[in-house]
């Protein structure tokens, strides 16, 4: 018995990184996972794990249409979607916020928050319908609660989910719909110079790291174990919670 079987999940962002992670845990526990990414390539990669399990849909989580497209996809092929897994993401380099464009603005509240919101329009109903409950994990950041300098927008589109989560918890806890956040450190999926802004050395990130008490920066199983945790029956009477999964960077 996996600890999600039974269940279909949607997975944003899923074609790389934390949502690639993520999918094949869900499916390996037993889930089946609709893989939605704007990238074809490797959303269709992440499936090559698991074809059974997992599926691929392209869409573009800033679009209202495509999240209808992956719902129908969803549905029509399960039945039903238990799990939201808004994971989807996306930042500008960091450097002085002076130099962000409206553009880099634009894109990063689109994707961050916009995303979320057409995703929670697009699932809640069905969840509702169903009497069944159900669970949204929302991917934010340590950021969210702990701002630092070059990345403050970006910061501020994941304070937005943070809030929202909590948000959400409040309103749709008398359905028996769980929200919760996940808040990492920086991983090592080589985005470490584009969110600290400088070149990822040995020493750049002995510097980084001394600031983590457990002496590490994270990985994506670090990830892909909460996020396991929060859709399972484990979590059933957990909501409204953002997770630091950060090695205790934001004590």
């Amino acid at each position: 018995m996996g600890r999600l079987d039974g269940k279909v999940a949607l997975v944003t962002g899923a074609g790389s990184g934390f949502g690639a992670g993520i999918s094949i845990a869900f499916a390996e526990e037993g889930a089946n996972v609709l893989v939605c990414d704007i990238n074809q390539a490797g959303g269709e990669s992440t499936c090559q794990s698991n074809p059974t399990a997992l599926a691929f849909h392209k869409m573009d989580v800033t679009k209202a249409a495509d999240w209808k497209s992956a719902m129908d996809a969803a549905t029509q092929k399960w039945g039903k979607v238990d799990i939201l897994v808004n994971n989807a993401g996306t930042s500008y380099v960091n450097k002085p916020t002076i130099e962000v464009t409206e553009d880099e603005f634009q894109r990063t509240f689109d994707v961050n928050v916009k995303g979320v919101y057409l995703g929670c329009n697009a699932w809640v109903p069905q969840a509702i319908e169903r009497k069944e409950g159900g669970v949204i994990i929302n991917i934010a950041s340590v950021g969210a609660t702990r701002p630092r300098p070059g990345l403050v927008w970006y910061n501020a589109s994941k304070g937005a989910i943070w809030n929202a989560t909590k948000g959400l918890a409040a309103e749709y806890g008398p359905h028996q719909i769980r929200v919760n956040s996940i808040c990492p450190l920086v991983t090592g999926t080589g985005l470490f110079s584009h969110f600290t802004g400088v070149e990822d050395t040995p020493e750049n990130r002995k510097k980084f790291i001394s600031n983590v008490p457990m002496g590490r920066i994270g990985e994506v199983g670090d990830v892909v174990s909460a996020c396991l945790f929060m859709a399972s029956s484990e979590a059933s009477f957990i909501t409204g919670t953002n997770l630091e999964v950060d090695g205790g960077r934001c004590i």
